[in-house]
């Protein structure tokens, strides 16, 4: 193995399983001639894996199920957006689904982005579909991603479907050190999306 193969596959190794990128995230530090290769060679023997065009990752391994499993979704989103330096939000289905709201693996990935709407098959048979929706930026410029998530995902369960059972799980997926960020990060949305924001940061109300 060329040097600066060794070099590319220990920062791979250093990010842990499950961890997508492109050649973006190397390009400060190694030639993109020499990325090239070596993420060619990598995936060559299966270290690691190319899960859409210029998107790869360090796959994920069952040790119960004895397999290799299927890419996060949510990385490859991820990487694509440091790629293209787009801002990317959770929407719809995907929100429910990463704050712990809904254990159903959605059909199709939706992710708001202040970049171009696009889609991805994603894996090797293209079995999954990431899709990125062009949106105001309203609705991606929170500073603090928690923020767009919990907006995103109450927007889409709807007011009438949010209780106490929804209010604690959303309590429990933040940090208790970001939920006065949240709250003044939050402040401009929807009056009743305020309001349940304020209950899930304060456990008073």
């Amino acid at each position: 193995m060329q040097p600066i193969d060794q070099k590319i596959l220990s920062r791979i190794y250093g990010r842990g399983r499950g961890w997508a990128f492109t050649k973006i995230d190397f390009v400060a530090e190694f030639g993109e001639v020499n990325i090239h290769q070596a993420l060619s060679s990598l995936a060559k023997t299966g270290t690691i894996r190319r899960v859409c065009h210029g998107v790869y990752d360090y796959p994920r391994y069952s040790e119960l199920l004895g397999q290799t499993l299927s890419p996060d979704v949510d990385q490859v989103a991820q990487a694509l957006a440091r790629k293209f330096n787009w801002r990317i939000l959770p929407s719809g289905d995907t929100a429910l689904n990463q704050l712990g709201l809904s254990t159903q693996v959605p059909g199709k990935w939706v992710y708001l982005s202040d970049g171009p709407s696009r889609e991805y098959a994603i894996g090797e048979n293209g079995e999954q579909t990431l899709a990125f929706r062009r949106s105001a930026l309203k609705d991606t410029g929170f500073k603090y991603r928690e923020s767009g998530l919990l907006v995103q995902a109450l927007k889409a369960l709807g007011k009438e479907h949010v209780d106490q059972v929804v209010i604690e799980t959303l309590r429990q997926q933040l940090a208790a050190s970001l939920r006065e960020r949240i709250l003044k990060d939050t402040r401009a949305v929807t009056g009743w999306i305020y309001q349940i924001i304020k209950q899930v940061c304060r456990e008073s109300d």
